[in-house]
């Protein structure tokens, strides 16, 4: 059976998928990328050729996330795609007319519109955390309750407390002046979901056309409470897909498939076993003094990046 494999590093998970050539997932992996991207995907790879051994022919990979490059060098991907291209790509495939999709990691939040399956606008948060999964992280550490329940006890809520949510620093101390007026739990957790909620209507999603259908993927559409508190703020149905944690590499494996005709790039798995390190410097050729990304592999420079004017990239 031929394979297509997609991989998605970001700054919180490393995913990694395989599809076949109707789109159907055959193995999927969500792990922690640590602030290790170069481990995570070695190691995400030794989990997937144990789970599908010789059963399964690679026959392209593509790359996205914040480490797309990085990975496309490690692996040898056939297809290097940014989040925004990868996410409604799957999306698309999943719920087809789609219009709107959410999506919420760890550490950062996006939407993007669709219209007659053509991306017309999107926008990224990258810097508040008040509008992301590591701010509920934040709060269920506080409360001392496991993630897991945070959305289990929001739906339980019959007057959920308004919390400040405009920045994560605020939303604590309201949530922790909650508490000591005596709001039960279940109000506090409920209204913290809608603290998200607005924060990320009114920062991502301001300006924008939200119309059903409405699909919500990323790791925190694993909460319960969340999308709750999305479908009370829209007024529509918000849908999960069934792989939401990993719609990223899903939409990398399909546009990969969609690129190779022939022969892919793929390095195979035994680059897990290869030993690769990455370093950095600052070219001083002109004024821009970009950062030059470098990978070695045994100690040979593979790749370079992250010049302006390619001075550097091929140069090995």
């Amino acid at each position: 059976m031929n394979g297509y494999l997609g991989i998605d590093v970001g700054s919180v998970s490393t995913n990694l998928v395989v599809i076949d050539e109707n789109n159907e997932v055959l193995v999927s992996l969500y792990i922690r990328t640590r602030g290790q991207p170069i481990k995570a995907v070695q190691d995400g790879l030794r989990q997937i050729l144990d789970q599908i051994g010789d059963s399964v022919t690679i026959g392209a990979v593509g790359t996205t996330g914040s480490a797309r490059h990085l990975t496309s060098v490690l692996v040898g991907a056939d297809s290097v795609k940014n989040e925004i291209t990868a996410h409604a790509v799957a999306a698309s495939a999943m719920v087809p007319g789609v219009q709107t999709v959410i999506e919420i990691g760890g550490q950062d939040s996006k939407i993007i519109v669709l219209r007659q399956g053509i991306v017309t606008d999107f926008a990224m948060n990258t810097v508040c955390a008040a509008g992301t999964g590591s701010f509920l992280d934040q709060q269920a550490s506080r409360l001392n309750i496991p993630i897991e329940e945070f959305g289990g006890l929001a739906l339980k809520s019959r007057s959920p407390v308004r919390i400040a949510g405009r920045c994560s620093v605020f939303a604590e101390s309201d949530m922790i002046h909650k508490q000591q007026l005596g709001h039960n739990l279940e109000d506090i957790i409920a209204g913290l979901c809608e603290a998200l909620v607005r924060n990320y209507l009114n920062n991502v999603g301001k300006g924008k056309e939200i119309l059903p259908p409405v699909v919500f993927q990323g790791g925190v559409a694993a909460n319960t409470g969340i999308k709750a508190a999305f479908e009370k703020a829209l007024g529509v149905e918000v849908i999960i897909p069934k792989h939401f944690s990993v719609m990223g590499a899903i939409g990398a494996a399909m546009l990969a498939r969609q690129k190779v005709k022939k022969k892919t790039r793929f390095k195979g798995f035994d680059v897990s076993n290869f030993k690769y390190k990455a370093g950095s410097f600052e070219c001083k050729g002109c004024s821009n003094l970009c950062e030059v990304i470098e990978i070695f592999h045994d100690d040979q420079v593979i790749a370079r990046w992250g010049d302006r004017c390619g001075k550097w990239e091929n140069i090995s």
